[in-house]
């Protein structure tokens, strides 16, 4: 098959690999479509330090072709959205309830037996998020595939599995969002796009876009966003405050940019709520004044998959969008074949899509 590999800094290519059956626990997957999420370019530049060779791809979706032993709530041509977590069921954050925090999640790049599906030659290739989807066929734990109803397209499907549910889920499961509050979301990519249309299912009544860019700004309003503000030429918190009477009562942080996240924090009311979302670079830190921790009494929080049990929040996303409440038409707004992902990744870097998405035949 064909995958997308990264072999080093800035080093990705599309190459021939073959791929193992499934053992035990596990499914084989014929994907149709997959995201190219910051996440991946996270990898590609280094922000997220991981061993090479590397599968990339882990928002996806497809079609299940094998079954390995003991898979009983699955079956080939179930259609299945994938969720880069496999929780276990087992440690203390699933048994509290929040799976989305599985130590599964923390380990990068082997299946859960600590061995890999993808070779090349004699060479083993690891896979991102044990999923590695940005290829013809993934092999994946059967916790990691959510099955839904068939006639949902692929395409749209497969922005569920991380970044609609990542933003949809930190302004609804996270923050839990009150309705007819105001709301700021500093970066309006697939992710940023996801926080706004979850404020306004969460019924907020002002929902404030920032972004430099003024396309970006006019496309977030079609999901939701009852203000923009382009922070090239105006100050975000500044204008924000002066929008909200004071400060915002939620904010997100969906870019990943330790300025951004102190711009956040700062926008918000005595009181009010950063959520930060977006993934940092792991040499950057955020500045926070000593004397405000306190007299601000706001909550400052960290967002991971926006708080999501797949099996249950993915139906609900998925139920959202045929019922006409979430927009997940307009999130596709460029496909690409996979000879195309290094333009992909050249693309999310100009910020042109709202999301990019990998077809295949």
């Amino acid at each position: 098959m064909r995958a997308v590999v990264c072999r080093g800094i800035e080093e990705i290519a599309v190459e021939e690999v073959t791929l193992d059956p499934p053992k035990a626990g596990e499914v084989k997957v014929r994907m149709v479509a997959t995201g190219v999420c910051h996440s991946d370019l996270s990898i590609i530049n280094g922000g997220f330090p991981v061993a090479m060779p590397i599968v990339l791809g882990h928002e996806g979706a497809g079609v299940v072709e094998e079954v390995g032993e003991g898979v009983t709530h699955l079956q080939a041509g179930d259609h299945v959205v994938m969720s880069f977590v496999p929780a276990c069921g087992e440690c203390s954050h699933c048994h509290n309830h929040r799976p989305s925090l599985c130590d599964t999640g923390l380990r990068m790049g082997k299946m859960l037996d600590g061995t890999t599906r993808v070779h090349a030659g004699d060479e083993d290739i690891d896979v991102m998020q044990y999923l590695g989807c940005m290829a013809e066929y993934a092999v994946i734990p059967q916790a990691s595939a959510i099955k839904i109803d068939k006639s949902i397209p692929l395409d749209k499907a497969a922005l569920v599995g991380c970044g609609v549910m990542t933003g949809v889920g930190a302004a609804i499961n996270t923050a839990k969002i009150v309705p007819g509050s105001s709301v700021a979301v500093f970066g309006c990519g697939g992710v940023g796009l996801s926080v706004i249309q979850g404020a306004r299912l969460a019924g907020a009544e002002k929902i404030i876009a920032v972004d430099l860019s003024e396309s970006k700004l006019e496309m977030a309003k079609k999901f939701g966003a009852t203000h923009g503000v382009c922070s090239a030429s105006d100050d975000p918190v500044a204008t924000i405050q002066a929008l909200t009477g004071g400060g915002a009562d939620y904010a997100f942080e969906a870019v990943g940019i330790a300025k951004l996240m102190e711009q956040a924090n700062a926008c918000v009311r005595r009181g009010g709520m950063a959520v930060i979302v977006g993934v940092g670079s792991l040499t950057e830190n955020v500045s926070l004044n000593a004397l405000m921790l306190s007299m601000g009494a706001k909550t400052l929080k960290g967002c991971f998959y926006g708080d999501a049990n797949p099996p249950v929040d993915f139906p609900r996303l998925i139920n959202l969008y045929t019922a006409g409440k979430l927009n997940l038409d307009d999130m596709v707004t460029k496909r690409y074949t996979i000879d195309e992902a290094p333009q992909a990744f050249e693309d999310m870097k100009s910020g042109v899509n709202a999301r990019g998405v990998i077809t295949f035949q």
